[in-house]
């Protein structure tokens, strides 16, 4: 086999950044470290990407390993090179963030790595500097989902407009005006009334709603603006 001369071999890794709603509760999922350096520290799910892979195989293979996922919203955010980053050898990580809807899979977490879902604002310190890339996470999802519906992803097929807002809510750590949130959401036209009321968590009730899954595909790169003034989330 031909190799370059004189070049140092460096490790290329892949972590998984795994955000999920739970229906009330827009979450991140974390596991404990089980080797050193840091171990028993929260970390992101990563590992190394192999001979036979492209970056998206290897993230697919990580994000299955922990939550059992397959074809699962998943998009690359960026390259982390710090020479330093690891203190054990040379690695270049690239992350990437998936979306998943944590009732539809909670079963299928491994326990193996010990993985618990944080709330943001309850995110421990993590090792490395995943941390860095849990913040880049977040402000390239706020970015997208003021424009796009991406964050339909986390749904179940069914759902309530406070529900919705909740997830939004989570995202961006705010609070928005129901009247105006509901009347932007319903004006899209992704959503399809139906008959059904939850009653669980109001006396009222809230009528559910499906998406239209036409529309969405074809709506997904339209720009919806959802949130105003999304440019603030890229400083």
């Amino acid at each position: 086999m031909i190799k370059y001369i004189g070049q140092t071999r460096i490790l290329v890794a892949v972590d998984c950044i795994i955000f999920g709603f739970d229906g009330s509760d827009f979450k991140l999922l974390l596991i404990q470290r089980g080797f050193a350096p840091e171990k028993k520290r929260w970390s992101l799910m990563g590992g190394f990407i192999q001979p036979e892979e492209t970056l998206e195989v290897a993230a697919n293979r990580v994000l299955k390993q922990l939550t059992g996922l397959e074809d699962v919203y998943l998009e690359q955010l960026q390259a982390f090179s710090g020479p330093d980053r690891d203190p054990v050898e040379r690695t270049i990580a690239v992350a990437y963030f998936a979306l998943i809807d944590i009732h539809k899979y909670e079963k299928q977490i491994s326990h193996e790595y010990h993985a618990e879902w944080f709330l943001l604002k309850d995110m421990p310190q993590l090792i490395f500097d995943h941390g860095q890339m849990v913040e880049l996470a977040k402000k390239r999802l706020r970015y997208k989902a003021a424009l796009h519906p991406v964050l339909f992803e986390l749904l179940p097929e069914r759902f309530t407009i406070p529900q919705l807002q909740a997830l939004y809510e989570g995202l961006y750590e705010t609070e928005f005006d129901k009247r105006n949130f509901s009347r932007k959401i319903l004006s899209t036209g992704l959503l399809v009334k139906q008959n059904e009321k939850d009653k669980e968590n109001s006396r009222k009730g809230a009528f559910y709603y499906k998406l239209d899954k036409r529309k969405y595909s074809e709506n997904f790169q339209a720009f919806l603006k959802f949130i105003p003034n999304p440019d603030k989330f890229l400083v």
